[in-house]
């Protein structure tokens, strides 16, 4: 795996790009690997890249910003993650903030690192692997995901992101999936399984259920579909380009980190392009194919598109009218229906030095990277305990209700057509 560091991005002011990591850091952390006998090829390769003691360019700073995230403060649930990356404008519309809030981002971690599911940080176990909350935000944003389309998640893993995706394709969508490992994709079916079968956003929005299958993406079926939407979760090589921009139907959007970048590619005719780059990343390269005994390549087979029957139809229908009954019902309760009940206000919080973590290969470094706002920590604390003397005590609103699952079943209708439009799901 690449060496991957953290980058702080401050917003205003003028020109800065944050806190990096400098050279004589990169040379202590390495002659202590040397010592160890353990100095990993990344870190000569990041001692290379480096630039000389002194104050860093911003394009330099960015070009070390890597899907190890850091780009935003951590969160003490689901949403005050987003509030950040909104914050931050990481998220900038309206569809891809409520796919965020939608999905908690700790139900696709394990138990035991779930303490850090809220913090701007990519996660890898074993084969899993979750890329950092900011990475998956400019992801969205740059694919103008809309109901309807068709997108294939090359490198899926956990399935987070193509859940997130579902919600905004809407039932008449495709979402296929690809992923490598085998265990990832049962992890992810579990995942998927698991919201839908207990998470009240499956109600909210009409869902695309994602479908996945194991294989290399670089050994796609020639014969297979092309897609609106198309994202590739590992670092693509150039002379990979051309096969994945093939994925594309014309006027397609392809993600992918492409030469250390991740790229927006739309395709605009049968052989036109528009190439944007959007930040500068480092992702693990995309696993080459191994070819069997004859030297022929396993060809993945993506999943045929879906018809759905007329009995699907009909439950996708009565749940929109129910949802369109409930709607109208809100809008006469609460006038104009455009009052949002107001979010829990948290207490603000100082925000402290920042720890991250670097990681090379097996080897582990923690660095600190120093916050600008430690340096007026005295008179924030006191415009802070002033605020806190203005500002009343607020109590945490109450969970909020499945309204359709409510109104479901309470129709005159027998129990088991009810659990079926209900989908059998778990209150």
């Amino acid at each position: 795996m690449r060496s991957q560091a953290v980058v702080r991005r401050r917003r205003g002011g003028g020109g800065g790009g944050g806190g990096c990591l400098r050279r004589p850091r990169l040379e202590r952390r390495c002659r202590a690997a040397d010592a160890r006998g353990t100095r990993p090829r990344s870190c000569r390769s990041q001692l290379r890249r480096s630039e000389p003691v002194g104050r860093p360019s911003l394009e330099y700073c960015l070009s070390v910003i890597l899907n190890m995230g850091g780009a935003v403060s951590a969160g003490e649930d689901n949403d005050e993650l987003i509030d950040n990356l909104k914050e931050a404008q990481y998220i900038r519309t309206e569809l891809v903030e409520q796919a965020f809030r939608a999905i908690d981002r700790a139900d696709y971690y394990l138990e035991e690192f779930k303490e850090n599911a809220y913090k701007d940080l990519a996660w890898k176990h074993g084969n899993i692997h979750l890329s950092a909350p900011c990475i998956y935000s400019e992801v969205m944003e740059a694919l103008d995901l809309q109901p309807g389309l068709s997108f294939l998640n090359l490198g899926s893993g956990t399935g987070y992101l193509s859940s997130m995706v579902g919600l905004i394709l809407g039932p008449f969508g495709v979402n296929h999936g690809v992923e490598l490992h085998s265990d990832v994709i049962e992890y992810a079916k579990q995942k998927l399984d698991f919201f839908i079968r207990t998470s009240d956003s499956f109600d909210k929005f009409d869902f695309c259920e994602p479908s996945f299958v194991t294989g290399n993406c670089l050994e796609i079926s020639p014969d297979c579909s092309q897609y609106d939407r198309v994202y590739c979760g590992a670092g693509v090589q150039k002379e990979h380009e051309e096969y994945m921009k093939n994925l594309l139907k014309v006027g397609g959007i392809l993600v992918m980190p492409l030469e250390e970048k991740l790229t927006k590619i739309t395709r605009t005719g049968p052989s036109a392009w528009e190439t944007k780059k959007i930040l500068a990343v480092s992702f693990a390269p995309l696993i080459q194919p191994c070819h069997s005994e004859s030297g022929k390549s396993r060809l993945v087979q993506l999943p045929p598109v879906a018809v759905r029957s007329l009995q699907d139809l009909a439950r996708i229908a009565i749940r929109g009218t129910i949802k369109k009954v409930i709607h109208q019902e809100t809008v006469s309760k609460n006038g104009n229906g455009l009052k949002n009940t107001p979010r829990f206000k948290r207490r603000r919080v100082r925000r402290r030095r920042m720890e991250t973590i670097v990681f090379l290969d097996k080897e582990v470094f923690a660095s600190r990277i120093s916050n600008p706002s430690d340096d007026n920590s005295c008179e924030d604390l006191e415009e802070e305990r002033r605020e806190e003397e203005k500002t009343p005590p607020q109590t945490k609103p109450d969970p909020p209700v499945n309204f359709l699952r409510q109104k479901v079943l309470s129709l005159p209708l027998p129990d088991p057509l009810k659990y079926y439009l209900l989908y059998y799901r778990e209150k």
